[in-house]
């Protein structure tokens, strides 16, 4: 499920995963990917590639599974109140172990965050989540440097965000990151976003 300049992007699904933490990112990359000559693949999936039901109800049938994703460039993983469980589920968080070693940028949403925290994979690093979880965040793992002002935070190879709308701002800015500052203005224009 990858393009031929291997420019993939995949958000992973899951009951009571916050329906715009899926569609916000989702609807950046799409516009960026029918305005760029670079034409990234877009994807969604679950664990099983099997329907979830969102958070506020919403059912959505994804692309395919764990299983058929690789590689990908960008995951995506989204918040909301499936991820209490997901903190918990050894299988899930050896799956983003993982995808750790095999994806270069790794992204979360609102409290996406706190799987990747529950994995390990924020020790030592500044990141970020909803304003509401931040003590979550912080007691998953000690060693996070928890920024509550800002929107998003770029630590390289890991980029975390805070809630609903800053997920889509966080899209943006790897639009600009990934191909350039014209492009993903032209996509924030496309979506009428003012940020």
């Amino acid at each position: 499920m990858t393009t031929g300049n291997g420019l993939s992007v995949g958000i992973f699904v899951f009951d009571g995963a916050e329906e715009l933490n899926v569609a916000g990112p989702y609807e950046v990359f799409t516009t960026w990917r029918e305005r760029s000559a670079l034409k990234p693949r877009v994807s969604t999936f679950s664990r099983d590639g099997g329907g979830v039901r969102l958070a506020q109800g919403l059912h959505m049938v994804p692309d395919g599974s764990t299983d058929d994703v690789d590689p990908l460039l960008v995951l995506v993983h989204p918040g909301g109140p499936g991820v209490q469980r997901l903190v918990g589920d050894r299988a899930h968080l050896a799956w983003l172990h993982a995808m750790r070693a095999r994806t270069p940028l790794l992204t979360s949403v609102c409290t996406g965050s706190l799987a990747f925290a529950a994995a390990g994979l924020l020790a030592g690093r500044p990141a970020t989540t909803h304003w509401d979880h931040v003590d979550e965040l912080a007691r998953l793992d000690p060693s996070i440097l928890v920024d509550t002002e800002t929107r998003f935070v770029d630590d390289g190879d890991v980029v975390t965000s805070a809630g609903v709308s800053a997920g889509i701002d966080m899209a943006l800015h790897l639009v600009e990151r990934l191909e350039n500052a014209d492009v993903a203005e032209e996509v924030r224009r496309a979506l009428q976003y003012e940020g």
